[in-house]
């Protein structure tokens, strides 16, 4: 077979691909901005004293993030909803049998994903009522008895020795992807892009300005309430 043959044979593979958007502005601005705020809370937590007061407002920021996601993950774009990767049992073993084909979150990063938000989220709500036994106390703590409190403040802690393996398991995930499937996960999740063969799906479609709206006001409504902002 000549260099002219075998050029020829790899025009058709070329030209199978196509360039479809995955990932919408506000779910990848939420990553990120999740990315940020969970580093700056293990930080601060983990230095404690004067930072203690960055951890709660990180913790305040996660809790909104996770308010956005859920309120997104209704009204959001095509693979940032919810219904759109459930991960059910019919797909959990088409994916394991190497049939699954799709875009946006596969069925075990779906896992991942339900995980991540319902960890980070109880975790945040935790600390709301939680103190660090000398200074701090959470905006909340004073709604609650002070044995209730501390049994919160401890599960706060335990829960964040679970958060940080799922978060871990997470990343190898995405090593895995991109060492051995040569799947980049991370470039999508920045750009929005991402090339597939030319059978995929189209681009996914972008949630509406009011549903962005209201996701936002929600977040902003559950911080307000959490922070002490609103009276009880």
């Amino acid at each position: 077979m000549n260099k002219r043959a075998t050029y020829e044979e790899l025009l058709p593979v070329v030209a199978a691909k196509k360039r479809i958007l995955v990932w919408d502005l506000p779910t990848r601005v939420f990553h990120w901005s999740l990315v940020l705020a969970v580093t700056v809370a293990v930080v601060s937590g983990e230095v404690g004293g004067d930072w203690m007061e960055v951890h709660g407002k990180a913790g305040l920021a996660i809790l909104g993030l996770v308010a956005f996601r859920l309120a997104w993950g209704f009204a959001g774009s095509t693979h940032a909803r919810f219904l759109s990767f459930v991960p059910t049992a019919t797909k959990l073993r088409a994916y394991l049998r190497g049939r699954w084909k799709g875009q946006g979150h596969n069925p075990l990063g779906a896992l991942s994903v339900f995980a991540l938000l319902g960890l980070l989220g109880t975790q945040a709500a935790t600390g709301l009522f939680g103190n660090d036994e000398i200074s701090f106390t959470g905006p909340l703590f004073a709604l609650v008895e002070e044995g209730l409190a501390n049994r919160l403040t401890g599960l706060h802690k335990q829960l964040a020795y679970v958060l940080l393996a799922v978060m871990a398991v997470h990343i190898v995930a995405i090593l895995v992807y991109l060492l051995i499937k040569k799947d980049n996960l991370v470039k999508p999740m920045v750009t929005g892009w991402k090339e597939v063969r030319a059978s995929a799906g189209a681009s996914a479609t972008k949630g509406s300005w009011p549903a962005l709206l209201l996701s936002i006001a929600f977040a902003v409504a559950v911080v307000a309430c959490a922070s002490g902002a609103v009276r009880w």
